[in-house]
């Protein structure tokens, strides 16, 4: 298997791991009356004022109170959750993805969507969590040296991000672009291939999740378990006579990549721990479960409190639209899925994402005018931006109207089910 398909494969896998926690916390969070409760508590006094919107800014222009607010970006938000939550639960992957991209499609600075969707994760997490069930499947050695790293990581990347933004905005704007754009485009056309390769009956594609290796442990896996580094770790001891080792230092490293991602990205780092769990450090499923489940509350945390949140760059009343939005979306998108042919369900994958990607590539060439490394026409530039923008909007448009119609047009065949 070639490099880039084993790239591909790792962050399909990623993805769906991270599909696979946001629908968990977040039926956990919907089949819960307490918390339901708390969520209505939280929400109810920006619906009070939705469509009053007497004053621009809820708290000020404080750090601690940063989050402009108006009726219309207030749906927004609830918009890209519920697009996010559809993709998220019919999909069963990608729709942590698109949050960001479509936040700064919406026109939300890059900056303030990467605090804004790590501090909805967050919330989600500490809602919606059902670690407590999963605690005996966590390796605390394994969580401490990962969460070690990932602490360490959460400072470079924040870093990385508020440096960019204080040196130029439209240098942050830009970096965080490129990023999404990479990411979206190999991600997303490597997903086109798979799902045209299945449409002809080929090899089978997937968004379905990997579970990891069907046997033994991975070559690379065992490599890094043979490198003798202080201090030495023990896990998966009921699954393997004696349990497996691996350096400390090792699961730090993987923890500060995470973090760097997780305060780069806005996506809570989540995505990536599965997959180099699994196939790079070799560790069993069932324990990378509930320590990948353990990370996520923590890394969100560190990156969205400590890297953003105090510095301004939270909007909170676009958290709480997404949280309610992906609520919605998630549910009525895994319920769909009964209705929905697998192909298909391929295909939408592919297309979201290299929407997500025209998206954000559609703005590098106004971004790059505007840093003066280029000198394209600014109509030219424009139009780019603005066709980059309409294709986003009119697939997720597209997507969320077709799942809809699926979902009411066999509703009582769902019900029945129920």
């Amino acid at each position: 298997m070639s490099w880039p398909r084993q790239v591909f494969e790792f962050l399909k896998a990623a993805s769906v791991a991270h599909a696979k926690w946001d629908m968990e916390v977040s039926l956990s969070i919907l089949h819960n009356r307490k918390k339901l409760l708390i969520l209505l508590a939280m929400v109810a006094p920006i619906l009070a004022v939705t469509f009053v919107e007497a004053g621009s800014f809820l708290g000020g222009k404080t750090a601690y109170g940063p989050a402009f607010y108006s009726t219309t970006i207030f749906l927004v938000s609830m918009a890209v959750g519920l697009a996010a939550g559809l993709i998220t639960g019919c999909i069963g992957a990608g729709g942590g993805f698109i949050i960001t991209p479509a936040l700064m499609a919406a026109g939300v600075k890059g900056i303030l969507a990467v605090g804004t969707d790590l501090f909805h994760i967050f919330a989600k997490a500490i809602m919606g969590t059902t670690v407590h069930k999963k605690l005996g499947n966590v390796s605390t050695k394994l969580a401490i040296a990962f969460l070690v790293g990932s602490a360490g990581g959460t400072v470079i990347g924040g870093a990385i991000n508020k440096g960019l933004y204080n040196k130029d905005p439209l240098l942050s704007e830009a970096f965080i672009s490129i990023v999404y754009a990479i990411l979206l485009g190999f991600l997303g056309f490597y997903a086109l291939i798979d799902f045209f390769k299945s449409s002809k009956g080929g090899a089978a594609a997937g968004g379905e999740a990997h579970g990891g290796p069907a046997t033994g442990t991975p070559a690379l896996a065992t490599k890094l378990q043979k490198m003798h580094l202080p201090p030495m770790i023990t896990f998966d001891e009921d699954f393997v006579p004696g349990g497996k080792r691996i350096s400390g230092v090792i699961i730090a490293l993987g923890g500060v990549l995470v973090g760097i991602l997780a305060a780069i990205m806005g996506v809570g780092g989540g995505f990536v721990t599965f997959p180099m769990f699994v196939y790079i450090f070799g560790v069993s499923s069932m324990t990378t479960v509930g320590t990948d489940i353990l990370q996520i509350i923590f890394t969100a945390g560190l990156a969205a409190i400590g890297q953003y949140a105090i510095y301004g760059y939270v909007f909170y009343t676009l958290a709480i639209g997404m949280l309610v939005g992906s609520l919605l979306g998630i549910q009525i998108g895994a319920l769909t899925t009964k209705v929905v042919k697998g192909i298909h369900i391929r295909g939408f994958y592919a297309v979201s994402i290299i929407a997500g990607f025209i998206n954000r590539a559609a703005t590098l060439p106004k971004k790059f005018n505007e840093l003066e490394v280029t000198n394209i026409a600014k109509p030219v530039v424009n139009n780019i931006e603005f066709f980059g923008n309409i294709i986003f909007w009119v697939v997720v448009a597209i997507f969320g109207l077709w799942i809809f119609s699926k979902f009411f047009a066999n509703i009582g065949k769902l019900r029945e089910e129920e």
